[in-house]
Order: C-alpha cells, then sequence, then structure tokens
C-alpha cells in the first residue's frame, strides 16, 4: 500500500490523524504529508496507533503514531518510508491477537497544536488570542452523549442556560443577554465543519458522537465570522470517512439515577469504503433517554422530565486526486422532552396544573469541496439548515382554570462561504474570504385556557380539545384556544473578509484584518388577531439596510521560545429585529461589542503549559429580554454595558500517565448607561432602587454572567493485566453566582453550584467497559431560574442539577 509521493514530503505539515489501525492510518498520513508510506509485512497491517495532531514532518508524525506499537517505519529514500514489524512476528498470529496499543501518552512528538478554526492553520502558541481545544478522542460516549453540556464541563470560559437539551443558549467570556431564546441572534457563533449551524435559535446541542475535535475561540471574532459571534465560536470538527479500510464501532450503556428513572443510550459507526482510495462514506446512528427526576405534585405524578434523542449522520467522501476532496453530507436530530426540567421547592418537585413538553428537530444538510494548491487551500462550503422548536408553557393564573401557552419556532438557513487561505512555517499567512447568508425565522404564539360551560369570554377563542394526563390517566379536556401575535424575520447577508499575518522579526508577528457586511432585514407581525387591540411600533413594519465593516489588530511577541504575549483588538455586532409582546410588536436596534485583551501564554515542555488573559468589552445598545406586564418576554434595547474578564488555565503532566487540568474565570459586568424604560422598571418595583436615579447608579449586572467559575480535571491511565489498560478520568466544576435577567422580575439570583464526576474505563482500543459516576456529592443546586416565565411572580422556580446517576457502557470496534 504506498500513499503518493510529494516534492515537499521532507516538510513539516498540519497532521490529523486519528487511533485507528495501521494501514488506514498510513493512507491517511500519506496525503497528509505527500510522503510514501508502504508495508512491508502485511501482519501488521491491523495493529492499533496512537493519534496524531500537529505540524510535523512525515519522520516525526510516523515516530509518534508507531510508539510502542510493534511496528517500526525505516526511511528508505527521501521521502519514502516502509513500515515493518519491530521485532519478527509469528506466521501463525491471529489478527485479532495482536496486542492492543496502550493508552496514550504525551510525547515530544506531538507538535504543536493545531487552530483550524482560525480559517487559516495557526499553531495555538502563534494564535493572538484565546482558544480551547478539546480533542475527540478524549470525549467517552457518556460525554459525547451530553452534547454542549460536554463542552461546559470542559472549557472555564463557556456557560449556558439550562432550559432543557435543544432550547438552551451557549455564552463565552461573560458575553450574555438574555435568558430567553427569541428573536435576537445568538452571541456565540454555532459551526459544524466549516457550516454555520445556529442563528436566531437554541442550541440544537448536536450530539459530539465520531468527532475529532471542539475548538472554542473566545471573541469576539467579528473579522472572521461575521454577526453573532460578540462572545465568540465554537467550531465542531467531525471525523471524515475513512478510505481503503471498512470499520465499525458499537456502543451501549444503562444509567440510573437516584431519586429517579433509568436511562440508557446506544449507538453504532460504520465506515464503509466504496471505491478503493477514490470513494467513501461514514454514518453514525445512536438514540438516548435520560430519566426523569422531577415530580409533579399538582397533578399527581413521579418523574415527569424525562427526554429522549435521536439522531445520525452520514457523509459521503469523493477524492478523485490527492489535492481534491468533496463531502457531502446531512445531520438530523430529534430531542423531545415530556416536561419542564424545574422545580419549585427544594424536593425535587413542583405543581403544576399541566404538562410543558418541548420538542426541537434538528436538520443541517452540507457540501464542502476544497482543493490544495500546495501553497493555498481553497475551500467553498454551503450549508442549509431547517430547525423546529415547539415548547409549552404552564400560564395558568393563581386558582384560576389551566391556562397554556404555547410557542413555535421555525428556523430556515442557507449559508455558503469560500476563502483561500495561506499557512506559512513560522506562523504567517493570509486568509480572503466571501460568504452570503439569508435566514428566516418565524414564530407563532398561541393561548391555550381550559374551557367550563360557565366561560362567557369566549371572544376569539376556538373550542379545542387537548389530551391532559392526570392522576387517573390521559383524559380528554375542552380548551379555549386562540392566536397571539407572532413574528416573522428575515435577514440577508453579503461579506467580504481578510485577515493576514506577517513576521517582520522573528520575535514579533502583526495581524490586521476585516470585515465588510451588507445586510437587509425585514420583519412582520404574524397572526394578528383583528378583535384584539394591540400597539405597533411606527417602525416594526418594512425592511431595512445596513453595511458594517468590522476591523481587527492583535501584536504577539515572543521573548523566549516558548512564551508568546499578545494584545488584541476586535469588534463584533448582531443585526436588529422585531419582537411581540402582548400588546406591542416593536423594533430593536442592532447591538456592538469592542474588546480589548492581553495575553501571555507559555508553552513549556509536554509536561507543563499555562495561558493568562485579561479583556474588557464596551457592548453598545445591548439586546435583551425583558418580561412585560402580562409575562411575556420581549427584545428589546437595555442600554449600554461593559463587562471585564480575567482567565487562568494550565496543564500539568507531573508523571508519564497523569494529567492535570485546571481553569479558573472572573467576570464582571454592569449596564452603564440603562434606557429610561429599564430605569423605570427599576422605579416601579417596590424591591428595587427607590429612585430612577438610583437604578442608574446601581449598575445592574448582565444576565447568565457568573462572577466565578472553574474546573480541575485529572486523567490517569496505566496497564491493566493481559485485557489492555485502565483509564481514570475525575473533574470537578464551579459555577459561581449570576442573574437570571435585567430588570426587577428577572432579578432572581441563580447559579453557585459545583459539579462533580468520575469515570472509569477497562480495556483497549478495539473493546472496553466504562463505570461513569456524576454529582458524586448529589448536590441540588440550581443552574437556571427560571421555569415558566408567566409564573415568575408567584412562584419559586429553579433548575436543580440531575442527582447522583451511574452509568454502565461497553463499546467494541470491528
Amino acid at each position: 500500500m504506498i500513499a503518493a509521493t510529494s516534492a515537499e514530503a521532507r516538510e513539516r505539515r498540519n497532521v490529523n490523524v486519528p487511533a485507528i489501525q495501521l494501514d488506514q492510518a498510513i493512507v491517511l498520513l500519506g496525503r497528509q504529508t505527500g510522503a510514501s508510506i508502504g508495508l512491508r509485512d502485511r501482519r501488521v497491517a491491523t495493529l492499533k496507533v496512537r493519534a496524531v495532531n500537529g505540524k510535523l514532518d512525515p519522520a516525526q508524525a510516523l515516530a509518534t503514531m508507531l510508539r510502542d506499537s510493534g511496528a517500526m517505519a525505516r526511511q528508505v529514500a527521501p521521502g519514502v518510508f516502509v513500515v515493518e514489524a519491530a521485532a519478527p512476528m509469528p506466521t501463525n498470529r491471529p489478527r485479532a491477537a495482536f496486542r492492543p496499543a496502550p493508552p496514550p501518552e504525551p510525547s515530544e512528538a506531538m507538535g504543536d497544536i493545531i487552530v483550524t478554526a482560525a480559517k487559516y492553520d495557526r499553531r495555538l502558541r502563534d494564535l493572538p488570542g484565546m482558544a480551547a481545544i478539546v480533542q475527540g478522542r478524549d470525549l467517552s460516549f457518556a460525554e459525547s452523549g451530553l452534547g454542549s453540556d460536554a463542552i461546559e464541563a470542559r472549557v472555564a470560559s463557556v456557560a449556558s442556560t439550562h432550559l432543557g437539551a435543544g432550547r438552551n443558549k451557549l455564552f463565552i467570556r461573560g458575553v450574555a443577554d438574555s435568558s430567553f431564546t427569541g428573536p435576537t441572534q445568538s452571541t456565540v457563533g454555532q459551526y459544524w465543519g466549516d457550516t454555520r449551524i445556529n442563528y436566531s435559535a437554541p442550541d440544537p446541542s448536536l450530539r459530539l458522537y465520531d468527532v475529532r475535535s471542539v475548538e472554542v475561540l473566545e471573541g469576539p471574532q467579528g473579522t472572521l465570522y461575521g454577526a453573532g459571534s460578540l462572545g465568540g465560536i465554537i467550531r465542531i470538527v467531525p471525523e471524515v470517512p475513512g478510505m481503503g479500510l471498512a470499520s465499525a464501532r458499537a456502543w451501549s450503556g444503562l444509567s440510573a439515577t437516584q431519586h429517579g428513572k433509568p436511562g440508557g443510550d446506544a449507538g453504532v459507526i460504520v465506515n464503509l469504503p466504496v471505491s478503493g482510495d477514490t470513494l467513501a462514506i461514514r454514518g453514525l446512528a445512536y438514540g438516548g433517554i435520560d430519566g426523569g427526576y422531577i415530580d409533579d405534585r399538582g397533578r399527581g405524578l413521579r418523574d415527569v422530565n424525562r427526554v429522549e434523542t435521536i439522531g445520525g449522520r452520514a457523509t459521503l467522501r469523493f477524492s478523485p486526486s490527492d489535492d481534491w476532496t468533496v463531502d457531502i453530507s446531512g445531520n438530523y436530530q430529534r430531542i423531545a422532552g415530556d416536561d419542564a426540567q424545574y422545580a419549585d421547592r427544594h424536593d425535587l418537585s413542583r405543581s403544576s396544573a399541566l404538562a410543558q413538553p418541548y420538542r426541537n428537530k434538528y436538520l443541517l444538510g452540507e457540501i464542502v469541496i476544497a482543493k490544495d494548491f500546495g501553497q493555498a487551500r481553497l475551500v467553498s462550503s454551503t450549508g442549509i439548515v431547517d430547525q423546529y422548536v415547539a415548547e409549552r408553557f404552564d400560564a395558568t393564573p393563581p386558582g384560576g382554570l389551566a391556562k397554556a401557552y404555547d410557542q413555535v419556532s421555525r428556523i430556515r438557513m442557507v449559508s455558503s462561504e469560500t476563502r483561500l487561505s495561506h499557512s506559512g512555517e513560522n506562523g504567517d499567512g493570509w486568509v480572503i474570504g466571501v460568504s452570503a447568508l439569508s435566514t428566516i425565522t418565524r414564530q407563532n404564539r398561541t393561548f391555550d385556557r381550559q374551557f367550563v360551560q360557565a366561560d362567557e369570554a369566549v371572544g376569539a377563542y376556538e373550542l379545542v380539545a387537548f389530551p391532559v394526563v392526570g392522576p387517573g390517566g390521559l383524559v380528554t379536556v375542552p380548551f379555549l384556544t386562540s392566536d397571539v401575535v407572532g413574528v416573522r424575520n428575515r435577514v440577508d447577508e453579503a461579506t467580504l473578509y481578510g485577515e493576514a499575518t506577517i513576521v517582520p522579526l522573528p520575535w514579533l508577528s502583526l495581524t490586521g484584518g476585516g470585515r465588510l457586511t451588507h445586510s437587509r432585514l425585514s420583519g412582520r407581525a404574524l397572526d394578528r388577531p383583528e378583535e384584539l387591540e394591540f400597539r405597533l411600533d411606527q417602525e416594526a413594519q418594512g425592511q431595512r439596510t445596513e453595511t458594517r465593516f468590522l476591523p481587527s489588530l492583535a501584536v504577539s511577541l515572543r521573548p523566549a521560545d516558548r512564551i508568546t504575549a499578545f494584545i488584541r483588538y476586535q469588534q463584533g455586532y448582531r443585526p436588529g429585529g422585531l419582537s411581540v409582546g402582548t400588546d406591542i410588536v416593536q423594533y430593536y436596534k442592532g447591538d456592538e461589542v469592542e474588546t480589548g485583551e492581553i495575553g501571555l501564554r507559555y508553552a513549556g515542555t509536554h509536561r507543563f503549559d499555562i495561558s493568562l488573559t485579561l479583556a474588557h468589552t464596551r457592548w453598545r445598545d445591548i439586546q435583551a429580554d425583558l418580561i412585560d406586564t402580562s409575562g411575556f418576554p420581549i427584545t428589546a434595547n437595555i442600554g449600554d454595558g461593559r463587562i471585564t474578564s480575567a482567565g487562568v488555565s494550565a496543564h500539568w503532566r507531573p508523571v508519564p500517565r497523569l494529567e492535570l487540568q485546571g481553569a479558573v474565570y472572573l467576570n464582571k459586568s454592569e449596564v452603564t448607561t440603562p434606557t429610561a424604560a429599564l430605569v423605570a422598571a427599576y422605579a416601579a418595583d417596590k424591591s428595587g432602587p427607590a429612585q430612577p436615579h438610583a437604578a442608574k447608579r446601581a449598575g445592574p449586572s448582565l444576565p447568565n454572567v457568573a462572577d466565578a467559575s472553574g474546573l480541575v480535571r485529572a486523567r490517569y491511565s496505566a496497564p491493566f493485566g493481559n485485557i489492555g489498560y485502565f483509564t481514570l478520568d475525575a473533574y470537578a466544576r464551579y459555577v459561581g453566582q449570576s442573574r437570571l435577567g435585567i430588570g426587577p422580575v428577572l432579578g432572581r439570583p441563580q447559579g453557585d453550584t459545583l459539579d462533580t464526576g468520575i469515570e472509569l474505563r477497562f480495556g483497549d482500543e478495539r473493546r472496553g467497559l466504562t463505570v461513569s459516576l456524576t454529582n458524586l456529592l448529589d448536590e441540588e443546586g440550581n443552574r437556571f431560574a427560571l421555569g415558566s416565565p408567566f409564573l415568575m411572580n408567584g412562584a419559586n422556580q429553579i433548575t436543580p442539577l440531575r442527582p447522583r446517576s451511574i452509568r454502565i457502557g461497553f463499546d467494541a470496534s470491528f
């Protein structure tokens, strides 16, 4: 088996090869480095080799890949290598009996960590900004099934609301606007490979099975990623089909939750070559059930908040030559929650008049075409996203008949980007690109009120029947249904962007760039009930256009070989749109941030590294969600603010098989110049400041910005008899106190929680048994102080951590 020879075979290239069988690994390595790599002894073909990730030449990559595998590489000519057994191998040795590769150990030859989210490959040590890389091989199947919660558990600067998987909003570095998912665009840009997966919709929490890496870039990232990257971006890089070798991996697990019901998960990954080294397909299917643990006293039900997730994806890779690849893929996921995740007192229970289910259906289709020119790389990606989110909230007034509020959001987005980039050997490089995006968001809303014969206030209501689960089982109850004003927003964008890094001196690099975006915004009210009175803001119809230029500048200094200091300035923005409340449809303006950041990074030997950062952000015309007089969340501009954040993260390997990780993040946020409406809201509330100027002086903090957060992780691997090795992974994450939202009604405390867990795995790369324990201290906490916005004034609402749980799982590779 021989990979193509290249004149640049001795150069250091970006290498990213997962821990797979040797015969498949050398094909990938040959494609990425241009080296010719052959097998002299076919009996070593099925050996499991180490993952390789970094900027390496072929000899370094092979040395790392084959370490302790029982095979060795010998260079027989420039750019030509032969892999053979390190010692004579018996001819009658069966394939299945090969000694499994031991767990990966740190190695000097692992090379530099490459940040591909920078759009032109950059070594982490050269990046003027803070980034966190989570390798897919470090995520267990139990963690991967958590979706975005697994990212939050591993990156201290990432935070989330906790309304429920498929309904949450993510935040990075304290840039948080509100607790609700409405027409506003997220402050975090989310990407699946090269395709944007989110705009003005909740985080789909795509499961992280079979991914190569997760990259988190702290923001703003306006130059490279445009609108909606105020806090930063999260980029998930999936595994791609492997040529020339069929393989499969399957897993399953059963879980039990203290004070709750059991659950489970299962899935399979299949890689199939279709035509030699030209065509291959990779597929994934998975499903899982999270058992409920919240009791409903009002309806006499136990463990009502069960969640079911199913999904799958498939990628077809066509590689007609060494420098061309075409990937066509589809991704589907459905999350169905039987009921809301909150409680109203500290015994994991609440009292509700009706069930509050929710659904999130997500569909992504994309095509990515890439061409490698040697000194430059061309990538063109086009994606289509369709997301459907349906939610029900309990809006029953105290002592009144059951009343439900239903909200359905439909989001359709088409995006396309083409870029040309170059990455130099000494840290220099450039990227230039064009992109277009069109997204339409529709939000329909309905009030459903229980009907009785004596009810005279029928008005515009329509009589329908709903199934309701009560203590006696499933019954059909008549409800009166009426549409509430909805909203439709559309955004069309066309963009030209570029960034370049030059290295005029060995110890100095300069980075500059800009992004020019022209946007067209349009919106209108939906389902306007003619019989109901409401106020229409004079700016709430029609369309408008915006043209923005976002610059970025950065300077990096390397006073010593392993030390990098940097200073960075960048901007970000979000366009405006329409928002609806009970009796108003109004326009809210676009907001923008500008951030100055300084940082220091020490990339020592493979045993220790540390990074520190200090950032200050000014935020103008902040878009946030408030609660109107009827309990509706409504989006408005609340004024200007500022955020100061500081973070430190470190990675230490005191002994070869032990890795320790720690991070601490501190945030301080403030609304420095609140709008007149916000000041009036505080003045009217008896629990708030007595005078309007007091609110201005008090400077309320931004929502969901924890004052402090931190995490520690420890990982230890060692041989374990004849079955392979065992790996112990333990963590603890603390999230400090924050506020639910802006304004007197939403100013409720939340956070101040500690989550802990441990996972133990026995086995090798082919098969393993896993035992996982989460929330070891069985802490309740309050991750999110919201269940239904219509009950904010009359009930305490807390979202506890999942109680102490255990999962026992098994995985096998074929």
